[in-house]
């Protein structure tokens, strides 16, 4: 205790230095701490792009690729799935929800897509959190469109605006729309997903615009003449607007196919059974993966990115602990006076070894509490940015038994790179190096 006591006084005396050794550790606890987090809840997000679908199922063609193209909207899908199959499979026993999803458009680079309402009510990312709309609403009409919130930030759409979507994914478009000008009716929260880089359109509105439906009936073409013959009338007739909802059938009308289609279930337990049917289906060659399970496959494909996060931060607690190191051996010099009292007074080698020690523990303890309290409070102030745009939901919960083990390995590193500068005060006390020189 008279150890301990002679070292917090040593290190108050020495503030100005001691703090800086403080703070440079609590900055890399608070550094390492944060990446580790970042890295997990990074690992469990991208596991959770999308959350809740039990199956995705689209044509035959490989697991990741289907996964890249329905949910990142990455390749292209090389065929579709027959809107009769996706019929034939979404009303199966057990199969609570379904979401179409027809794919291959683009507007300005932002990949465009046909669904319908039941994507904006069972589509669910992160931990199971459903889309929200910050301006708006769910299109109700034909030539409606709900932007995701990149997509109306990038190009700085608001309500009302019209907009034309062409043929081709990403940049490159073959065939521009322009008979077909779709009326923004909502934008999306920010949800850190690809979500935020769509363009959202009524399956029917596909479907016209590739003049499938141009031998359709009277009433349809006579909507559609509505929506695209006079797109101002939105702006001067704002509520005539609202008031010409279309019926969910007329928003789907008769796509021959999809790009692919998403599955919700009952219970968990139809879901391997409904797989292994839609991959041994019959009418056509299909295929359903489980997003879950493919997302922790693509993951262990970028594994690197973990260890080079990992790599960053122990270089940035190393650079601390020898920032640490260095204060105290300049230090020891300034500090012989102080250690020749102590030996006059009968202190032995030893206790100057001990109490040498123990500061340095004492700057990593004090340097490692700090440096968590700047990690939560890190945390706390980053969590609604890394959800809105990376798409990391942060947990903020006590530290979990690795991170714990990190902290105290922290605090063992501290305590050996202190035993440099005692075992050198310790060597100097016994060749008399502690004398006062006059």
């Amino acid at each position: 205790m008279i150890l301990l006591k002679l070292a917090s006084k040593s290190l108050f005396n020495r503030k100005a230095s001691v703090l800086l050794s403080v703070l440079t550790i609590a900055i890399s606890v608070m550094m390492l701490l944060s990446i580790e987090r970042v890295r997990v809840d990074a690992k469990s997000s991208f596991a959770n792009t999308i959350s809740g679908t039990d199956l995705i199922v689209g044509a035959r063609t490989g697991d990741i690729q289907l996964l890249l193209a329905s949910v990142f909207r990455i390749g292209h899908m090389n065929n579709g799935v027959s809107w009769q199959s996706y019929q034939a499979i979404s009303s199966k026993r057990g199969v609570a929800w379904s979401i179409p999803l027809s794919l291959g458009d683009a507007h300005k680079g932002f990949a465009v897509i046909g669904t319908d309402l039941s994507y904006f009510e069972h589509f669910r990312y992160a931990k199971k959190q459903p889309l929200r709309f910050a301006q708006g609403h769910a299109f109700a009409g034909v030539n409606d469109v709900v932007l995701g919130a990149d997509v109306a930030r990038a190009l700085g759409y608001q309500l009302g605006d019209n907009i034309v979507v062409a043929h081709g994914m990403g940049n490159t478009s073959f065939q521009q729309h322009d008979d077909n000008p779709l009326t923004i009716v909502g934008i999306l929260a920010p949800t850190g997903t690809p979500v935020d880089k769509s363009v959202h359109v009524p399956l029917k509105a596909i479907e016209l615009m590739h003049g499938s439906a141009q031998a359709g009936s009277h009433e349809h073409e006579h909507e559609h003449d509505e929506h695209t013959t006079h797109p101002s009338e939105h702006h001067e007739h704002g509520q005539h607007h609202e008031h010409k909802h279309a019926s969910p059938a007329d928003l789907v009308g008769t796509p021959k196919q999809i790009s692919a289609f998403l599955l919700g279930f009952d219970s968990p337990l139809y879901s391997l059974q409904v797989r292994h049917n839609i991959n041994q289906y019959q009418a056509e060659p299909l295929m359903a993966i489980m997003p879950t399970v493919t997302l922790s496959q693509l993951w262990e494909m970028l594994a690197i990115v973990e260890k080079i996060l990992l790599l960053f931060s122990l270089v940035v607690v190393s650079v601390s602990l020898l920032g640490m190191l260095t204060t105290l051996l300049a230090n020891l010099s300034q500090r012989r006076r102080e250690l020749a009292i102590l030996r006059s007074v009968g202190a032995k080698p030893w206790h100057i070894f001990s109490l040498m020690s123990m500061e340095a523990v004492l700057i990593s303890v004090i340097g490692t509490a700090l440096g968590c309290g700047l990690f939560y409070a890190a945390m706390w102030a980053s969590q609604s940015l890394l959800q809105a745009h990376a798409g990391i939901s942060v947990s903020i919960t006590p530290l979990s038994g690795y991170e714990l083990s990190l902290v105290a390995g922290i605090i063992i590193a501290g305590w050996i790179v202190g035993i440099l500068p005692a075992a050198r005060a310790y060597f100097y006390s016994l060749n008399d190096g502690m004398s006062i020189k006059t």
